[in-house]
């Protein structure tokens, strides 16, 4: 929509570059082109604004198939308006002098012309195509049916309109029927994945029995070992008990060699020990021999008071121990008669 500013009973419209503009004071051509800005009385002035970008009209519609089922188009149409002043002149593109607005509805009536034709080439190619077919092949044939219904159409071009690009974006049946199409297919893939899900479990149950296979093989590999290695260990065993004997052997041995050279050892010590004693014994019974004859034989040579006095000093060797000697009156005057009457013998 072009921009009108407001001056003293004159207008300035300045318009997009994408809009054609024409200008028309006194039914001839004043200003015409794309992008324009100019003032101009708005009493004299007719104005027309024809777009010239590139624009999208989605479309639904319903047509019916060969087999009478009902299917739903959804499409969208890319056009472009390439000759504005044929445009202008078919269709009211005419603006307010005042807001830039248009007085009619020039879009629509391009976006109506533009669906119906459209619709009228795919609903002559849907209803002698079955259901089926048309699902599966139907998006392609449709949107190249209506692209060439659309591009040879007469009155298309009359008003300068031409078609870009025509997109078909679905075709879709009613719930119901879809579902019913579906169920083959669900079923077909439900189908496959339950042959999935047995070959996984074939394949488990093989990579099970080859893991089971691969343990009871390393089990036989590692029994195999083991006795081995029980074999081993018992002829160490056994070599260890052969090595222990011999070593028992040689110090047996050994402790019996030490021994009997002990047991020699001691016998010719205790020999030598015994030779010995009885040499020690022999010289002191010798000495005493030579004493007691030299005892003897001063005994003999000795006088009888010396022989008492020897005999009185052995007796009184052999006495028991006397601590203290009690003298009475009554010993002791008969001791004192005795010592007199003997001293008066001894004088006499």
């Amino acid at each position: 929509m072009a921009d009108i500013t407001r001056r003293l009973g004159f207008r300035h419209l300045r318009a997009a570059p994408t809009s054609h503009i024409r200008h028309l004071r006194g039914g001839k051509p004043a200003h015409e082109g794309a992008g324009l800005a100019f003032w101009f009385r708005p009493l004299t002035a007719a104005i027309s604004e024809v777009p010239l970008d590139d624009r999208e009209l989605a479309m639904l519609f319903h047509a019916r198939t060969a087999d009478f089922q009902d299917l739903a188009v959804q499409a969208t149409v890319t056009y472009r308006i390439d000759d504005p002043v044929v445009a202008a002149g078919r269709l009211d593109f005419g603006i307010d002098p005042d807001t830039g607005a248009w007085r009619a509805e020039p879009l629509e009536q391009l976006g109506t012309l533009l669906t119906e034709t459209a619709q009228q080439h795919a609903l002559e190619f849907i209803a002698r195509t079955p259901l089926a077919a048309a699902l599966v092949d139907g998006v392609t044939a449709v949107r190249r049916r209506i692209a060439d219904g659309l591009g040879t159409e007469a009155r298309l071009a009359e008003i300068g309109l031409t078609v870009i690009a025509v997109r078909v974006t679905a075709l879709r049946p009613e719930a119901e029927t879809e579902r019913a199409l579906r169920t083959p297919a669900r079923e077909q893939v439900q189908q496959e994945a339950d042959r999935a899900t047995y070959e996984r479990r074939a394949l488990a149950v093989e990579r099970e029995r080859a893991i089971a296979e691969n343990e009871m093989a390393n089990r036989i590999e590692l029994a195999r070992r083991e006795e081995e290695l029980v074999g081993q260990e018992g002829a160490n065993a056994r070599r260890r008990a052969e090595q222990d004997a011999e070593a028992d052997a040689v110090r047996a041995e050994a402790e019996s060699v030490r021994r009997t050279r002990l047991a020699t050892a001691e016998a010719e010590a205790n020999r030598v020990l015994a030779a010995a004693r009885a040499q020690a014994e022999r010289a002191l019974g010798e000495a005493k021999a030579a004493t007691e004859q030299a005892w003897l034989a001063a005994h003999q040579e000795a006088g009888p008071e010396v022989l008492r006095a020897l005999a009185m000093i052995r007796l009184a060797e052999h006495l028991p121990r006397i601590d203290s000697i009690t003298l009475t009156p009554d010993v002791l005057t008969g001791l004192l008669t005795r010592l007199g009457t003997g001293g008066d013998g001894g004088a006499r």
